[in-house]
């Protein structure tokens, strides 16, 4: 992956929100041919490894809310298992070379997979969000846990945050 997006305070909570960056995804030299046929979708999945999560809690607080949820039950990077799905769109395919927009990721992102978007079969209008249809939608995209905790920011976030 290859982002302008270098901090995960830089990035929006959720590919789809629209807000994401526009990036390049490049695969290995050989695996070109993979992305035969890739060039007439609009979207595209991206399976990732989140290189950057700091643990596997079995519990988090979501950036919107104020209280601890069950990490199966977030979209939290810090998973047991920490691999994440993005819908991004594609616009275009460049030899080796994914230009996507709304994305994501961080810059250097390691990409698990790349899959087509199937509108047919990966949407679901009707499905249910539980606890989330009750979050602010205006809410914060992520938590600045320093400030939580009473303590100075990482040196890589002073100065990069307002």
């Amino acid at each position: 992956m290859r982002s302008s997006l270098r901090l995960h305070h830089e990035a929006p909570r959720q590919s789809g929100l629209g807000r994401g960056a526009s990036a390049q995804v490049e695969v290995f030299q050989g695996m070109q041919n993979g992305l035969q046929d890739l060039g007439g979708f609009s979207h595209v999945w991206l399976l990732f490894w989140c290189h950057h999560a700091r643990g596997g809690p079995t519990q988090v607080r979501p950036p919107r809310d104020d209280r601890k949820r069950g990490v199966f039950a977030t979209r939290a990077p810090q998973r047991p298992n920490p691999i994440g799905l993005s819908a991004v769109g594609l616009a275009r395919v460049d030899k080796r070379i994914l230009h996507i927009t709304d994305c994501d990721l961080l810059d250097g992102t390691p990409i698990l997979d790349i899959k087509p978007y199937l509108p047919y079969c990966d949407s679901v209008p009707e499905a249910r969000t539980g606890y989330v249809e009750d979050l602010d939608e205006d809410g914060a995209d992520h938590r600045a846990w320093w400030v939580e905790r009473g303590v100075t920011p990482p040196k890589r976030y002073r100065g990069r945050l307002s």
